[in-house]
């Protein structure tokens, strides 16, 4: 298939990412992925339950004294608005609308960078509160978990900012299609996992 074919609405194709051989080969590869993504972090949402509330005698915090829900829940509500805004953009790329497509996932990039802060801003608190990552088994099973999934938005941002730096004078492609594809169903895992560690860390950790 030739990539630099010139595409308009009315050619595009309706499944853009697996319209050739490489596209289909990529998702499926992806989805194989995922799935050794999905027990990486079973595994560290064992670890964190089984270590929760673990620490010296004496230890000094507890999940229902140190987390704090509202700030959670902003943070929860800044990843689900990106994962809606990376639908919008498959839709404009679905309807070979390069210019739209880039735009929403200019809003999905900021909104993931507002949860990062959040996110590293929490750190920093708990830090400053005496709560690290040596301070007991439930603080690096903590850490650990929670600080996985920030990195893997790092890779999601970082992902999509380089995919719209490298391709604004390209246009979209039957070559590119299927890379903004995979970064947005990237980022819908990274979302799921997310609202599995509010419910398991944030939510049973204030009940």
């Amino acid at each position: 298939m030739d990539y630099n074919t010139k595409h308009t609405p009315h050619t595009w194709p309706k499944h853009p990412e697996t319209a050739s051989m490489e596209g289909k080969n990529k998702v499926t590869g992806f989805w194989l992925f995922l799935g050794g993504e999905t027990v990486l972090f079973a595994t560290l949402f064992a670890t964190y339950l089984a270590l929760k509330d673990r620490g010296p005698s004496g230890m000094k915090f507890s999940t229902h004294e140190l987390f704090e829900l509202p700030l959670a829940f902003i943070m929860t509500m800044l990843l689900l608005t990106s994962s809606l805004t990376s639908v919008y953009a498959m839709y404009h790329m679905k309807n070979f609308n390069f210019k739209a497509m880039q735009a929403w996932i200019s809003v999905t990039v900021l909104l993931g960078l507002g949860f990062l802060g959040l996110e590293i801003y929490e750190f920093v608190e708990y830090v400053h509160k005496g709560f690290g990552f040596r301070q007991s088994a439930f603080g690096s099973s903590f850490f650990t978990l929670v600080g996985t999934h920030g990195v893997h938005v790092i890779i999601g941002l970082v992902w999509f900012i380089l995919l719209m730096l490298r391709n604004a004078k390209r246009g979209l492609n039957l070559y590119n299609a299927p890379k903004y594809y995979l970064a947005a169903l990237y980022w819908h895992f990274i979302d799921v996992v997310w609202v599995f560690i509010f419910t398991v860390v944030y939510l049973m950790g204030v009940m």
